[in-house]
């Protein structure tokens, strides 16, 4: 099955008026003693315009295309061309025929439709409200603006189909909220940018975040590509409900709670995050990155400092590298989610973990720890805790300066090993020595599978 979309690069036309407050009645919005300016686009594309055809990819039975809530499949390895679409990818628009909208002091500005939106100048208490049609995907490019607000989001997503945040070559860019959030109706917007929809931040500039509660807050998929992000909030970073998906950018996120949370009360079988690439920083004062069913690693380079770096049902680490600096768990799989095994797998990547005094695991499960392959570099009193099972099977594992083979429960380093190995595994018992059985197979997995390599965290949309 295909979908189409118009290219972020080619933008619609969009209408000459615009409607302000005390001009015309039927298209505009008071809000306390800010003007609203509405916008409006054309929603078909102009002739000549390029439109880009995706496949959708195969998902499980019953389902059209992959979604967030797809994280409950397993066995199969995903990859960016599962969840990224060839717009979301795109680091630069072409904005010939895009609308560019000065922000101006206590002035609010509604984009009602879909097309390509340049954002410029400096203001104080004006928000850039996105409620456009179901279907409508709305590009902001942000070049070179400056909002600060006393309690309202900057950017606020109240529909849409996608959002996309674009950050043009070069610029620089600020979004700042000072005080306490004020809530639209029984709406907590807590966030500088806070979207309802589907939101996706790409582009070659930088845009800054300074937040009295959370960052970005987005209620269904967020995706990143590209761009520069700095990000200093009270609350958590980056607060998502259903999927966090990023292959590139440059994140610096200074955060009171998690450095990224992906988590939905209401349903507990999503909430993945998947990351393929990028550069990230993260001080947190709670976790590093966490997410309620799987957290999957196959690329970029993580620095985390935290109370716990890693937290999920499901942590698989295929690629990357990864420093992690933690006061309580440095990479924690608990139960969060019955939809997922718990499990903590390592298939690559170079994992570094330098965990603070008392009672601290650098890997820490409730369920199963596995190695496979990777370099694994643990300093601390206990490198693995593990409630039902784990075992070294490959890879370069040292721990406190010497290399290890086999793996016990509260495993200390320099050959202090207390605990025992093995454990029920499954439908059978694991290999009590930690080694590779002599036929080369790996154990049997639990029915249904582990989950951490085949989850699907938020699909092409």
């Amino acid at each position: 099955m295909k979908k189409q979309f118009i290219a972020a690069a080619l933008a619609v036309m969009v209408s000459s008026s615009l409607l302000i407050t005390g001009c015309s009645s039927s298209n505009t919005e008071t809000k306390a003693s800010k003007t609203s300016v509405t916008f409006e686009a054309e929603t078909e594309p102009a002739s000549g315009q390029v439109i880009f055809e995706e496949d959708t990819q195969t998902v499980t039975a019953g389902s059209s295309e992959a979604s967030a809530s797809d994280s409950t499949s397993s066995g199969t390895e995903i990859n960016d061309s599962d969840i990224f679409t060839d717009r979301d990818l795109l680091q630069e628009a072409d904005t010939s025929e895009a609308e560019t909208i000065e922000v101006a002091d206590s002035e609010d500005i509604t984009i009602s439709e879909a097309g390509t939106y340049i954002i410029t100048g400096t203001a104080e208490n004006a928000t850039i409200i996105i409620e456009a049609a179901d279907d409508a995907k709305v590009q902001l490019v942000l070049d070179n603006v400056s909002i600060t607000n006393d309690d309202s989001p900057a950017i606020y997503v109240k529909s849409a189909d996608k959002v996309f945040v674009t950050t043009a070559e070069g610029s620089d860019n600020t979004l700042s909220v000072t005080g306490t959030f004020t809530a639209d109706g029984d709406t907590n917007t807590d966030a500088v940018i806070f979207s309802k929809d589907d939101l996706v931040l790409n582009g070659l500039g930088t845009l800054t975040i300074n937040s009295t509660d959370h960052g970005i807050a987005a209620k269904d998929d967020f995706k990143a590509t590209g761009g520069t992000w700095i990000i200093n909030a009270e609350g958590k970073g980056i607060d998502v409900n259903d999927s966090v998906s990023i292959s590139g950018g440059t994140f610096t996120i200074t955060a009171g709670g998690d450095g990224i949370h992906c988590e939905n009360d209401e349903d507990l079988t999503v909430g993945s995050v998947y990351i393929s690439g990028g550069s990230f920083t993260i001080d947190a004062g709670s976790d590093g990155i966490q997410a309620t069913t799987t957290l999957t690693i196959n690329g970029g380079n993580i620095n985390i400092s935290a109370e716990e770096g890693l937290e999920s049902t499901s942590v698989t680490i295929n690629d990357g590298t990864i420093y992690i600096e933690a006061s309580d768990d440095g990479i924690n799989a608990s139960d969060k989610s019955t939809a997922v095994d718990i499990l903590i797998e390592f298939h690559g990547g170079d994992t570094t973990i330098v965990m603070g005094q008392g009672d601290t695991d650098a890997v820490d499960s409730n369920g199963y720890i596995y190695v496979y392959d990777g370099t694994i570099t643990i300093t601390g009193m206990s490198a693995f805790d593990y409630e039902r099972g784990g075992a070294i099977y490959g890879g370069t594992v040292t721990v406190n300066g010497s290399q290890v083979t086999e793996m016990t429960t509260q495993m200390m380093g320099g050959g202090m090993m207390g605990g025992r190995m093995g454990g029920q595994f499954g439908q059978g018992q694991m290999p009590g020595d930690g080694q590779m059985p002599e036929d080369g197979t790996m154990p049997e997995m639990p029915e249904g599978g582990f989950g951490g390599r085949g989850q699907m965290p938020g699909g092409r949309r």
